[in-house]
């Protein structure tokens, strides 16, 4: 005979409303009681009956993926699709499924009690978090919910150390004998996008360099619009790294319809590694972007409610090719 839900709660010494908690992953439950609710059901051998769940809650427990953006057209960005792929991945280990949310920045909070509310989400992955969405988080969603960039004391966050690739970049850069380097920052609302900055600034001020900082949108044109501005401002730029690779690959096609070679007269490197970085011509230095194994860790926590470090920094590998 399979074991019951009782027996679940009769092995870890808790009710069976807190064993039932515990296994949907919805609802509070101390974290001792959580461990002994996981121990037995392992112990047992319990699999929860999905299709007796749905019809207690009314709808099919599913993981929302929220991406934050000025308008609907976020959700286009590749980007988005690498992070879908990985919650839905990770979910289906969980018998659960994967829904897609575009999160307005200037209004959050709506989107956030929905979600809240709605008795068939099972937890909450946030990509481009800001500090306004994180103030807009409702309490029902405590314990359910991670930040795939800045989190908070309630918020756990899983991100890429965009810093310490940037100081790489710049090392290596200027171990190639670059010596004005400049750099396309991402957009200014993505708090995230702010510790490369600074570890730019860091690493041209320890090396002696000038600072030459330009804004861009992670978008191929906008990368074409930043080096055209360089090139204006500061003519003698030998080295550009731009915080995507869409922007550096839009920085190659500027230099080139200046008649600038790369990387003769001016290096560009980028970040992500994204599969099209290995076959541009030439061949695009970059560094990873560990999206996967990122949205696969905000999700894991969401839906095991473990016990997580407030922050989570998964680490960033120059690729060294051939435009720097």
């Amino acid at each position: 005979m399979s074991p019951t839900l009782d027996d679940v709660a009769r092995a870890a010494g808790v009710s069976r409303s807190t064993a039932s908690r515990v296994l949907a992953g919805y609802g509070p439950a101390s974290p001792a009681a959580r461990e002994r609710v996981r121990a037995a059901a392992d112990q047992l051998g319990y699999a929860p009956d999905t299709v007796a769940r749905a019809l207690v809650t009314g709808a099919g427990y599913r993981l929302v993926v929220a991406i934050a953006g000025a308008t609907p057209g976020v959700l286009d960005d590749p980007y988005v699709d690498r992070v879908l792929r990985s919650a839905a991945a990770t979910g289906a280990q969980h018998g659960v499924g994967v829904s897609l949310e575009w999160l307005p920045l200037d209004a959050p909070a709506p989107v956030l009690r929905r979600l809240a509310a709605d008795r068939g989400v099972r937890g909450l992955v946030v990509a481009n978090t800001t500090a306004a969405i994180l103030d807009a988080m409702p309490r029902a969603l405590a314990g359910r919910v991670a930040s795939i960039g800045v989190g908070s004391r309630a918020v756990p966050s899983f991100d890429v150390d965009n810093g310490g690739a940037t100081t790489a970049m710049i090392h290596h850069l200027h171990a190639a004998g670059r010596r004005r380097v400049a750099m396309v920052t991402g957009p200014r609302w993505m708090p995230c996008t702010q510790r490369p900055i600074d570890a730019y600034r860091a690493a041209v001020r320890e090396a002696g360099l000038p600072l030459r900082l330009v804004p861009g949108d992670f978008s191929a044109a906008s990368g074409r619009a930043a080096a055209h501005e360089i090139l204006t401002r500061w003519p003698d730029t030998d080295a550009v790294f731009a915080t995507s690779d869409a922007m550096a690959l839009g920085v190659i096609a500027a230099l080139r319809s200046r008649g600038a070679e790369v990387p003769g007269d001016v290096a560009v490197a980028g970040f992500d590694d994204i599969p099209f970085a290995a076959l541009s011509l030439p061949a695009l230095t970059t560094a990873t972007h560990p999206v996967e194994l990122i949205a696969a860790g905000a999700a894991t926590a969401v839906l095991t409610g473990a016990k997580v470090p407030l922050a989570t920094a998964y680490p960033s590998h120059l690729v060294a090719r051939e435009t720097a």
